[in-house]
């Protein structure tokens, strides 16, 4: 099998696999081509891919050439409509979201596979690319605010007067908050959180954060580790709690989002209006539409002196360690695809190569996928 590393475009700096994971493919006999210039956003010269044991080509060498194309973002509809039926597309481009993607992967009979669509089981924990970049953005969005915020995170006692530690409410208890929490009490904040998933109130707990509670929740434990959709009388309760946490945080980091769906309304505008002013507000979800009503994806709104930052690219603004762990999420999914003599090996009989499949042979493998394209 030849497997094709194609360079992103536009602003995204990660690349899909680094120079020590091509090494590793190249021992599973796997051919590796690697487009020219593919990793220099991330740091990675070519003559590193060639010491790999990869060989470096142009793009439309590559695309002739290939078997298999593996690439972070989605890919465009003239990139797919270049592609052969015998080729196969791997990257992460949010299926239940781009449905023309979906439909264009089955007008052209390209068999793709995306990286976003892994099973949520225990034994595809090692190939989890949402939970990895989680991890990174809940990272950054809490450095990112400590830098905004016009005050102290820590409580400091100083010969002046002592400074209040800054208070930080988490919307959203999924890696990327519960990452958010580690950060924010590494750097000495006071953090609340909030979530619907009741299962979480524990491990909020144990990183040292107090857990915002709603009663009347749905319960969720049949939803494989995703937010469900709640009743209005929930909602109703759960906005006047969190309406009132918000006028009491210094910053808000917001993560919650609903595969599929628009981000669920969290921070309506007259919450914005009571929080202090200097307040900063992360949205995580922007590019879904936001967690906060103000929120518009890739820029910085201020409102009423709070300041709303929706970004949603955060692991791509750290691409060494987001490739990294990227990578080695993709190697742990190719291995299902590599036979022993390095050729390709679609086993569909493996749950996680089928529910990671959005489609093959003209059809939807995913069954998620399939009821929202075709619904």
């Amino acid at each position: 099998m030849i497997l094709g590393l194609l360079k992103e475009q536009g602003a995204e700096q990660r690349v899909a696999l680094l120079p020590e994971i091509v090494s590793k493919l190249v021992q599973a006999k796997v051919e590796v081509c690697i487009e020219t210039g593919a990793g220099t956003k991330a740091f990675q010269k070519d003559e590193a891919y060639r010491n790999a044991g990869a060989t470096i080509a142009e793009r439309d060498e590559l695309l002739k050439k290939a078997d298999l194309f593996v690439q972070i973002s989605e890919p465009s509809i003239e990139l797919i409509q270049s592609l052969s039926e015998k080729q196969v597309w791997l990257s992460q481009f949010n299926p239940l979201w781009n449905t023309d993607l979906v439909k264009s992967f089955l007008t052209n009979g390209i068999t793709s596979f995306s990286m976003d669509s892994i099973p949520r089981t225990t034994r595809a924990q090692a190939m989890d690319v949402l939970s990895s970049m989680a991890t990174v953005a809940g990272y950054k969005a809490v450095l990112q605010a400590a830098n905004e915020l016009p005050n102290f995170f820590p409580m400091f006692m100083t010969a002046a007067g002592t400074i209040r530690p800054a208070t930080v409410l988490i919307l959203g208890a999924g890696v990327a908050g519960l990452q958010s929490i580690a950060i924010a009490r590494k750097l000495g904040a006071q953090v609340e959180a909030f979530d619907v998933r009741s299962a979480v109130k524990e491990e909020v707990n144990s990183l040292g954060a107090k857990f915002v509670e709603v009663e009347g929740a749905i319960d969720d434990s049949a939803a494989g580790g995703y937010a469900v959709e709640q009743t209005e009388e929930f909602k109703k309760k759960q906005q006047e709690a969190i309406n009132d946490h918000a006028a009491k945080a210094d910053v808000i980091i917001c993560t919650a989002q609903i595969p599929g769906r628009k981000a669920p309304l969290l921070i309506p505008t007259e919450a914005v209006e009571r929080m202090r002013p200097g307040s900063v507000i992360i949205d995580l979800a922007a590019s879904s539409g936001g967690n906060c009503e103000l929120t518009k994806n890739s820029e910085t709104v201020i409102y009423d002196e709070v300041k709303i930052i929706g970004q949603s690219d955060y692991p791509s603004l750290m691409p060494i360690d987001a490739s990294k762990m990227f990578g080695k999420n993709v190697f742990n999914f190719l291995q299902l695809l590599i036979a022993e003599d390095g050729s390709l090996n679609l086993n569909f009989e493996d749950d996680i190569v089928k529910g990671t499949c959005i489609t093959h042979s003209g059809e939807i493998y995913n069954e998620r996928v399939k009821s929202v394209v075709e619904s």
